[in-house]
């Protein structure tokens, strides 16, 4: 048996740290072992079928639709990513960042900036770098092609094997189930109608596409992009590659090395991938101009937050300072007075990790 009661337990105390308020997660905890014992029966006999989704349409820092999974489907995604996670991390490279353990955005700009360091050697040379992004990335996810990739993974070696079957039953039940079949709409229509067709499920192809929101969405996106990863390194050679989601940035002394990788890329690809690079986001240029990349400004001899970053802890300054605290899991932003003094600790546990890092971290070579 594969699905353990023991893995199902420690999915469902991982998924419900910060989900923990909401009514789904509320009404799955007030009987937790029994709902557990019966997803764990489900998962074995394979009856297992994803519920009803939350759709709902974010405004900020841009129009995005977004489906949420329900709570039980939560713990279901955990418990794939769990057990799929330690066998990809293998094949992933060691660039690539976003869903990964320790490699989040900070140490993405980290290794950035040692990179910069390098391939302008302590900032006395010139270098290029091209910064390219996929189209609807999200919405354009062949279903096919990254179920072919996790079913060919899984056949590898003996310790995939022993598995596989259960894993690539649960795997493809979560890439092909179409939460517009099946949802909850909150917010207004006006706004789910006035997305682009290319930025929602509702107008993707058959089989295409991937609900943002979903831990198993991101997890699957590296799995989908380790095949351009692997290209990049293997096939083109570049030497300072990196990967954020669909965030792609190279670097390269060779300017017109740049634009040959780009070409590449982009026949890569549509050629092995099925998508497509937004050439209207496509940049190229030296790198003392400066690199935007998750969130930060990076030139080789300084690093910045963004606007957007300082603007949003600016903004929740404010509000706290006002004695007013900002309620989780509301997309309203619905204000409630304080009804007792904050303190300074406090105020650091509330405001998120980054934005307070961002606000008053300026990197000096």
């Amino acid at each position: 048996m594969h699905f353990d009661l023991e893995d199902l337990v420690e999915a469902y105390f991982s998924c419900r740290k910060r989900k923990r308020r909401t009514q789904n997660a509320l009404k799955f905890e007030s009987n937790w072992e029994r709902e557990l014992t019966k997803l764990q029966k489900e998962l074995v006999d394979k009856t297992y079928i994803p519920g009803r989704s939350i759709c709902f349409v974010v405004t900020y820092p841009k129009l995005r639709e977004i489906f949420a999974a329900d709570f039980r489907d939560r713990v279901v995604h955990h418990v794939l990513v769990d057990k799929l996670q330690p066998y990809f991390e293998r094949r992933f490279i060691y660039d690539s960042y976003a869903c990964r353990v320790n490699k989040g955005a900070h140490f993405a700009i980290d290794r950035l900036r040692r990179s910069l360091n390098k391939i302008t050697n302590n900032g006395t040379s010139s270098a290029y770098y091209l910064q390219v992004d996929i189209k609807s990335f999200f919405c354009a996810i062949d279903k096919d092609i990254l179920y072919s990739i996790v079913e060919s993974a899984l056949g590898r070696g003996k310790e995939f094997c022993r598995n596989k079957d259960d894993l690539c039953w649960l795997t493809k039940t979560i890439i092909y189930h179409d939460p517009t079949k099946n949802f909850y709409l909150k917010g207004e229509k006006d706004l789910l109608r006035s997305l682009p067709t290319d930025k929602t499920l509702f107008c993707a192809g058959t089989n295409k596409g991937l609900p943002i929101g979903n831990l198993t969405s991101q997890f699957f996106a590296n799995i989908y992009l380790d095949k351009l990863d692997q290209f990049a390194k293997r096939e083109l050679k570049a030497k300072y590659y990196f990967r954020y989601v669909d965030d792609i940035l190279i670097l390269s002394e060779d300017y017109n090395q740049l634009l040959e990788w780009r070409e590449r890329i982009g026949s890569f690809l549509k050629k092995e991938l099925n998508v497509e690079l937004n050439h209207k986001k496509d940049k190229l240029g030296s790198v003392w101009q400066g690199i935007d990349f998750v969130g930060y400004f990076v030139n080789p001899e300084y690093t910045l937050s963004r606007t957007r970053v300082v603007k949003n802890l600016k903004t929740k300054l404010h509000y706290f300072n006002s004695g007013y605290l900002l309620v989780p899991n509301s997309r309203k932003q619905q204000m409630l007075p304080l009804r007792v003094p904050i303190s300074r600790k406090e105020l650091v546990k509330m405001v998120s990790t980054r934005s307070l890092h961002s606000f008053f971290f300026v990197i000096n070579k």
